[in-house]
């Protein structure tokens, strides 16, 4: 860092990220305090419902329906910094621009949202999208997901899951079920499917398990827990697995397949992993529960980049803007915070064309439904779960998160509950 410093300017909240935690923050804060000083620093031109990828790859969705113009959902009273972050310098509450600008605060929210780290498997960068390999992750690919879906009659269909944390832990498995079902309803019988999880099971919470397992055992999916991919060879059609046995051994396994769906590892990004905002383990040092940073106390965190172990999906997001909202006008205004998350997550698993497994929860596994039972229970495909993700999540996401309107998404409080702030929807 320069050792001189002249800010280009400084604000009340300065906002690093502006993907769907960063605008639904922005857009919350405003919601409360119209006059404050927000700032969005974001390099994109384009924002993305990356849920909506998944429908992408199975022919349900257009991409274009999953993108829209960054300043087009910048919060009115937010000004959009175009640039990226180089470094933070949080003992002088200030960060500065790759392009040598700097930039003060009085409060900072990081939203970086997370790396997929393609070049961790050698040879996947070099064939995704094309060679039969592709990935509902990315913008480009999911449609080529779809392409293949269709094309494919018969070999083996691979579908692989990296290590945790990635974001939506569903999504590996989401692909897989509704391009089996695909392949079912047309009698392709001769696709030989195969799942491989890093992992040691097929869902984080075993309440969901149950209704997964029927689906597996319908589409007649070879499950492969401990099997990693470590390596792609597009043009040959093989992939290479790190497989662990039941003693902690591991040995090498070649898979050759004529399909390849790959979730690729996932990371903090390179530079939050190398600031002095992150933990030990790269992600940003928050506390679970009021998302302020744990060593310094005008900073939060939110989104897929920080260190909650809850579930990395844009539901958690919509969940954790109010909260940060909340906590940074209460620290403005000299108050105790409030408002806490309680790790609320959402992956509505779809498990066939029409149906979707509706999986609602939040720290340690706790169920946290959004709906009474009898009106629709998440341990159990439903068609109403479909009709949500496939219609209602999206302008729930366009119109109402990324605008501050808090459906369903209030924080909740410490007691005494106060009444601060609180978004007029």
């Amino acid at each position: 860092m320069s050792a001189q410093f002249a800010p280009l300017t400084s604000c009340d909240v300065l906002i690093v990220g502006g993907g769907s935690a960063g605008i639904a923050t922005a857009a919350s804060l405003l919601r409360r305090r119209p006059d404050l000083d927000v700032r969005i620093v974001e390099p994109s031109e384009h924002h993305y419902y990356q849920p909506g990828w998944t429908m992408v790859g199975a022919g349900v969705f257009t991409p274009q329906r999953t993108q829209r113009r960054t300043e087009d959902l910048i919060p009115r009273g937010a000004q959009w910094v175009r640039g990226s972050v180089a470094a933070f310098d949080p003992d002088h509450d200030r960060v500065e621009l790759t392009d040598g600008r700097w930039m003060g605060y009085r409060m900072l929210v990081a939203a970086p949202g997370l790396k997929l780290d393609w070049a961790a498997i050698p040879g996947l960068a070099e064939t995704l999208g094309r060679n039969n390999v592709t990935s509902n992750y990315g913008y480009q690919t999911a449609p080529y997901t779809w392409d293949l879906v269709q094309a494919t009659r018969r070999g083996r269909a691979i579908f692989t899951q990296p290590p945790m944390p990635i974001k939506c832990a569903g999504a590996p498995q989401k692909a897989m079920y509704l391009s089996a079902d695909y392949w079912r309803a047309r009698g392709r019988d001769d696709i030989q499917i195969e799942f491989h999880n890093a992992g040691p099971v097929l869902f984080g919470v075993k309440e969901y398990v149950p209704a997964l397992m029927k689906y597996v055992q319908k589409y007649r999916i070879d499950l492969n827990f401990g099997s990693k991919l470590v390596a792609v060879d597009g043009p040959a059609r093989t992939a290479d697995f790190a497989v662990t046995g039941p003693h902690g051994e591991t040995r090498q396994e070649r898979r050759a397949f004529d399909f390849l769906h790959v979730c690729p590892p996932q990371t903090a990004p390179d530079f939050i992993r190398h600031s002095p905002l992150a933990a030990e383990s790269g992600w940003i040092e928050v506390d679970d529960a009021t998302l302020r940073h744990k060593r310094f106390e005008n900073i939060f965190g939110l989104g897929d980049g920080c260190s909650t172990p809850n579930a990395k999906t844009a539901a958690a997001a919509r969940k954790q803007a109010p909260v940060v909202a909340e906590n940074i006008l209460s620290l403005l205004d000299g108050l105790p915070m409030r408002a806490v998350y309680d790790g609320y997550g959402s992956c509505p698993l779809t498990v066939e064309r029409g149906k979707i497994v509706l999986a609602e929860f939040g720290y340690g596994g706790k169920l946290l439904p959004s709906f009474p039972k009898w009106l629709l229970d998440g341990t159990q495909p439903t068609r109403l779960a479909w009709h949500l993700k496939a219609q209602a999540l999206p302008e729930i996401y366009w119109l109402g998160m990324l605008r501050g309107r808090e459906w369903l998404a209030g924080p909740d409080y410490v007691e005494p509950a106060p009444q601060l702030h609180r978004a007029q929807a």
